[in-house]
């Protein structure tokens, strides 16, 4: 399984060797599940298990984010779903060869669906698509989605694989959880379908630590600095919807891993304690000094709206470029001090889902 995110950073990070040994996997009869970035690590530009390719960015929609109903096959995913309505995050767009078939294709997108941060609704009510797509220089009608894949599968050797450019993992998403459950059963039929407590019964004694609290009030300030100067408001649980020009994924990733970092390390018993402890002091290091220029950044783009149209990679301000350069590089990606902040952070955090697994297995065994 490879649920969304950048698909480079992915293969970087698998290297030569990790992409032989997914390939091998499959091929042997392992089955593959991608979902956005992790579907397209899948294609003919990733690692080449479907035939399938990206679309080129200047044909895509490359902004759209929300709910969008679909046009589906008639297939064990869709099994108890009556209206096939999906959740869709800044999707890729593919383009299907022989040997791929479609499970699913776009239909209309929703009223509370964003393109850029132009909200679908709204926009149809105005003057239009064309008129925005000037000003903004880039696709934005969702009706360019009409019709083109969603969810696509084939074979790789002997296994399967399947991919999806919808996130049917959205929070509070319950069509989503359907076909999660219907994917578990088709993937592998033969499984025991258990529910399982991986992270305990609940009433662990809690820790103390004297870190955990500073970095959660340094990325809630953030984030209420973002929504105070009207950058961004919170779409679901998990997600920000953000205006043009700012960076509100990486802002908005930040957060998320924070408090769940937060709601770990208060669970008693993990092992590791001082290597703990140094991880999280290292963190403090990187990311209050991310904070602070990330605020200073935010302001100053802000104020920069006002002057003239930005966007994530341009600016004509040369101290927002030199803050965007120091805290974000040049990358789409993202790159600079954030990413080794991100690093940092998930390195604990899979450490201590490693350490707490371990620990609930040992309780389970006994």
């Amino acid at each position: 399984f490879v649920p969304g995110g950048w698909a480079s950073n992915k293969v970087k990070a698998l290297g030569d060797d990790g992409v032989e040994a997914i390939r091998q996997f499959v091929r042997s009869g392992g089955h593959y599940l991608g979902f956005c970035g992790g579907a397209g690590l899948a294609t003919e530009d990733g690692i080449g298990l479907l035939p399938v390719k990206r679309r080129p960015t200047r044909e895509r929609v490359p902004s759209f984010s929300g709910r969008i109903r679909l046009k589906t096959s008639d297939h064990p995913l869709w099994q108890g779903i009556s209206d096939p309505i999906f959740h869709a995050w800044w999707p890729s767009q593919f383009v299907a060869g022989e040997g791929a078939s479609v499970l699913a294709a776009y239909g209309d997108a929703m009223p509370d669906a964003f393109s850029s941060d132009v909200n679908v609704g709204d926009a149809e009510k105005g003057d239009g698509w064309a008129e925005l797509e000037r000003a903004y220089q880039i696709n934005l009608d969702p009706k360019r989605l009409m019709d083109e894949p969603a969810v696509i599968e084939g074979r790789f050797g002997k296994g399967k694989v399947l991919l999806s450019l919808l996130h049917f993992d959205t929070p509070n998403d319950r069509n989503g959880a359907i076909v999660l459950g219907n994917i578990w059963k088709y993937l592998i039929p033969n499984a025991e379908h258990q529910k399982r407590a991986l992270f305990g019964s609940g009433n662990e004694v809690q820790r103390n630590n004297v870190v955990m609290p500073e970095l959660e009030k340094a990325v809630t300030g953030l984030i209420e600095l973002g929504q105070r100067n009207f950058l961004w408001f919170w779409k679901n649980p998990r997600l920000l919807q953000w205006r043009r020009g700012v960076r509100g994924l990486e802002y908005c990733t930040l957060y998320v891993l924070v408090h769940e970092l937060s709601n770990l390390t208060k669970q008693q018993g993990h092992p590791g304690a001082s290597d703990l402890e140094k991880g999280l002091q290292r963190t403090r290091e990187l990311l209050l000094p991310f904070v602070d220029k990330a605020k200073e950044l935010l302001v100053r783009e802000r104020f920069a709206m006002q002057k003239g149209q930005i966007t994530y990679e341009r600016c004509d301000d040369p101290e927002v470029q030199a803050l965007r350069d120091e805290l974000f590089s040049r990358a789409k990606s993202y790159g600079g001090s954030f990413k080794e902040l991100l690093d940092e952070i998930d390195s604990l955090l899979y450490g201590l889902l490693l350490s707490r697994k371990q620990l609930i297995q040992v309780r389970n065994d006994r």
